[in-house]
């Protein structure tokens, strides 16, 4: 058995039951720990704080929700689990809106059994996985929200937009990759708190979800230690 995989929680995702069946049935066999499964976006979001799944398996298209609506609803819960789409679309729109709402993989469906395990893993790492072929399409997409956080995100005066120093602190604890949970332990705030101050960091920097954050926070240096 892969270590890796096993110290792995997954939540799988979707409406199909012999597909969902399948996936799960793979990633126990190598070795992960599957907590649940739903075939909704609603059962998804029931179950998974019981569950306390470490990464979601997610298809875009549900019966009672967006897989990007469900998404962005994962990336709210107290302790966030990684997410790695796989969809039968290779659609560039919905990539880019997985993305967006916070997905740091994505496959297509036709990826076989060893690039789904790798996959897993490397999500569930804090790796950005892609199909081959999407990688160049996000990346694009980061360079083109740079520009326009770098045009017109600063200030009058030339600056980019200043953070409180709260702000810069959990900012940094995220790009560290600290849980919401973890952060609120170490700085002696509520979950909520750090929530707001993520939230207002986003609006600030008209960025849109934790990836892109931890890309910023790379770009301009907060991300190394203080102590």
């Amino acid at each position: 058995m892969d270590s890796a995989l096993e110290r792995i929680r997954v939540l799988v995702v979707d409406d199909h039951p012999m597909w969902c069946g399948a996936v799960a049935r793979d990633l126990e066999e190598a070795g992960t720990t599957v907590v649940g499964t739903a075939g909704d976006g609603a059962k998804a979001l029931r179950i998974a704080p019981a569950a306390r799944p470490t990464l979601a398996v997610v298809d875009l298209h549900l019966p009672d929700m967006s897989g990007v609506e469900l998404i962005a609803g994962l990336a709210e819960l107290p302790d966030p689990p990684h997410v790695l789409v796989l969809s039968a679309s290779g659609e560039g729109e919905d990539v880019l809106a997985a993305v967006k709402a916070g997905a740091t993989g994505y496959l297509v469906k036709s990826a076989d059994r060893e690039q789904l395990l790798d996959a897993v893993r490397r999500v569930d790492a804090g790796e950005a996985v892609y199909t081959p072929g999407l990688a160049g399409l996000v990346l694009g997409e980061y360079r083109r929200l740079s520009a326009r956080t770098e045009g017109a995100g600063e200030s009058s005066s030339g600056q980019a937009p200043s953070l409180t120093p709260r702000e810069t602190e959990v900012l940094r604890l995220v790009a560290k990759g600290l849980a919401y949970k973890q952060i609120a332990s170490r700085l002696s705030i509520s979950h909520r708190t750090v929530q707001n101050h993520v939230q207002n960091t986003l609006t600030k920097l008209h960025l849109h979800n934790r990836a892109q954050l931890v890309r910023y926070a790379i770009d301009q240096g907060i991300d190394g230690d203080e102590d």
